[in-house]
């Protein structure tokens, strides 16, 4: 178990911009960093980090939390596993207490594919550099290739031999679980029990995944021999899921970031052949149809992909099909193709890095006029053959998203075709609105009781510094009638509780010591607000002012995600008010007094209107006179605490 000293010093190290960053495109908003949220699909960033409180908060789907619990969430780590991740990242020594057997065994399971996995990799280059068959055979293979050694010890390529078990010996001798080698398909059991390796004779390329572990394998063969598969890779596992990886993307991160474009390629060598030409920001789909998953993941970096096409013609045409789905994504999609007979990897080797860079900035050219081209090329003058490659030039600009953009491609489109501009855009129309027809029907929204679909209830903010939102006549049916109130009281408690309340009758006791104090009489119905409460109650009690952090960053994901949903706001006063129009708009910290005030009165005119509420229904029930008369002495007191809360709030009540 991670010492609570270690634990402290990587949470208070780990900066929220950068964890983040390394996961997802960020821009600045007002105070805060936006992106396109990397737990569920969007085009319009709703992903808000906040770099003073060291959170994130997605205003779709609602998930939230700080650089551990987002490393926990994005990668599928258990708690000590991110910390460690983040530990590694900021060169923190971790210091370990002796864990549970239990605790041993739960937490080594998985690790243990990475560490086999790891383990193989570093077989694997140690037999290509120091062994004799991998010095003979696989880097001369390398080096035929054209590959430079730094290229070769970059990506950690390797050798395996050309023996039955070689790997899977030298694992076992090492302590190696049979299991854990069998899981990430680096050995295979026959039919009477025998573990062989199962990429014995091949070159070795390693494939990490986003944060540079070893997750699975891809291997050449040398032989000749046409029964043999050219390429074997990894079989799906606990840590590898091919349609969730793109080969190089660790190596590439950070200049597809710089560049704002990612070159996207087929195979293995042409990523290589590529950073050869030092051009790092390219990755690749591994010989699989590019799916939804790797275009999201190249998506959180740039919006520009670029494809390097091989010139081959059918292979160019069968990738068209595969490609508007990237638009549809709102990517904007340019392409790059060879002489027929090369790929960048052998166009590369033959022209020259210098020529290489120059020849795929000179000839990028936008997808939609590139299929154009491409397939009016090939329907000649046929007149039923331009018409259908009309109708599927215009289906691919109906996958844009973008308005705008897809207006621009209709025009030169309608040049490039040699057809009236309206004729495109009828066409277009027709396509989208057969779209938007068939997704109603198919699935109608779902109603979360709230002002719009799927909405999380936790979301309904004002605001930033404003009060929360009263709910619709139909919200109210669906939740308690006070969940808002309490959701304001716990915003109020950890946005100022550090304040001094310096307003008459406090003796300057610190705002969060007069909320809980004007608490006393209050039972709140929300289950998690009272946790909330009591928590900051018994730290009151035991002389200690709690801090937001602690709850923002709380280990009980529940609290934290109540703390940060509720100081979290996607919203920002913009100072054009004040620059632009020389308004002056006051922020709520400049007024406590009333936000904290109007806050406990809020809530505590819920509870006495549902107080005189009860108490109207026993008196119509009630048959004893007594009872009867005791009711409206009881109902006559509330009434009065109601007209002088009411009075504070401004309200008007009919008398």
């Amino acid at each position: 178990m991670i010492t609570a000293e270690t634990i402290e010093k990587i949470k208070e190290t780990a900066r929220i911009e950068e964890v983040v960053g390394d996961f997802v495109h960020l821009k600045k908003r007002g105070s805060s960093l936006i992106g396109n949220c990397p737990f569920h699909g969007e085009k319009t960033p709703s992903f808000h980090v906040s770099v003073n409180k060291g959170i994130y908060k997605c205003f779709g789907c609602g998930v939230a939390g700080d650089s551990v619990r987002f490393v926990m969430d994005h990668e599928k780590y258990t708690y000590p596993e991110a910390l460690k991740y983040l530990a590694t990242k900021y060169n923190i020594e971790v210091e370990e207490t002796v864990e549970s057997k239990e605790q041993v065994e739960l937490n080594s399971a998985r690790e243990s594919l990475y560490i086999v996995s790891q383990f193989a990799a570093n077989y694997f280059e140690e037999q290509l550099w120091n062994s004799d068959d991998g010095k003979a055979i696989g880097l001369s293979y390398f080096k035929e290739r054209g590959f430079r050694e730094d290229i070769v010890k970059k990506f950690n390529l390797g050798y395996s031999p050309d023996v039955w078990d070689a790997l899977t010996l030298e694992a076992v001798k090492n302590q190696h679980a049979e299991e854990y080698l069998e899981k990430t398909g680096l050995s295979i059991r026959n039919d009477k029990g025998k573990l062989y390796d199962r990429f014995r004779g091949r070159v070795m390329f390693p494939i990490h995944n986003f944060t540079g572990r070893v997750i699975g394998f891809g291997g050449r063969t040398l032989k000749t021999d046409k029964n043999v598969p050219k390429y074997v890779n990894s079989p799906e596992s606990d840590i590898y899921h091919k349609s969730n990886v793109l080969y190089g993307l660790y190596h590439a991160k950070k200049a597809i970031r710089d560049q704002d474009n990612c070159y996207l390629v087929e195979g293995y060598a042409d990523v290589l052949a590529v950073h050869q030409a030092y051009i790092e920001n390219v990755v690749a789909s591994s010989g699989t149809s590019l799916t939804i998953e790797q275009i999201k993941l190249i998506s959180r970096f740039t919006q520009n992909v670029t494809i390097l096409y091989d010139g081959d013609a059918a292979g160019i045409k069968a990738s068209l099909r595969g490609l508007d789905m990237i638009l549809e994504e709102g990517l904007n999609v340019k392409v790059v193709s060879f002489p027929d007979g090369d790929d960048p990897d052998s166009y590369m080797h033959k022209v020259g890095a210098g020529a290489f860079k120059t020849y795929i900035e000179e000839q990028r050219q936008d997808f939609i006029l590139y299929k154009a081209n491409i397939l009016l090329a090939e329907a000649g003058k046929d007149p039923i053959k331009r018409a259908g490659i009309i109708r599927d030039i215009v289906e691919s600009i109906a996958k844009i998203p973008d308005n705008i953009k897809a207006s621009v491609f209709v025009r030169e489109c309608s040049h490039l075709l040699e057809i009236e501009e309206r004729v495109l855009l009828t066409e277009l129309n027709a396509i989208k609105l057969a779209k938007s027809k068939k997704a109603a029907a198919s699935s109608a929204p779902k109603s979360s009781g709230y002002g719009h679909p799927d909405m999380p209830p936790d979301d309904l903010f004002a605001e930033e510094g404003g009060a929360v939102a009263e709910p619709s006549q139909s919200t109210t049916e669906q939740i308690s009638s006070d969940l808002l109130q309490e959701h304001e009281i716990v915003r109020l408690l950890l946005t100022f509780g550090h304040e001094l309340a310096t307003w008459e009758q406090t003796d300057n006791m610190y705002v969060g010591s007069f909320i809980i104090q004007n608490l006393s009489d209050v039972t709140f119905d929300n289950e998690m607000c009272n946790r909330v409460i009591d928590y900051y109650r018994t730290e009151l009690e035991n002389g200690q002012l709690p801090t937001i952090n602690q709850f923002l960053r709380s280990e009980d994901g529940d609290i934290a995600n109540l703390a940060i949903t509720l100081t979290t706001s996607p919203y920002n006063l913009s100072e054009n008010w004040l620059n632009k129009h020389q308004i002056y708009v006051k922020d709520e910290s400049q007024n406590i007094k009333a936000a904290v005030l109007g806050g406990l009165y809020h809530l505590k005119k819920r509870k006495v209107d549902k107080m005189l509420v009860d108490l109207m229904n026993q008196m119509k029930d009630e048959r004893d006179e007594v009872n009867l008369e005791a009711l409206q002495g009881r109902f006559m007191q509330v009434k009065n605490v109601e007209r002088t809360i009411s009075k504070f709030l401004g309200s008007v009540i009919v008398k």
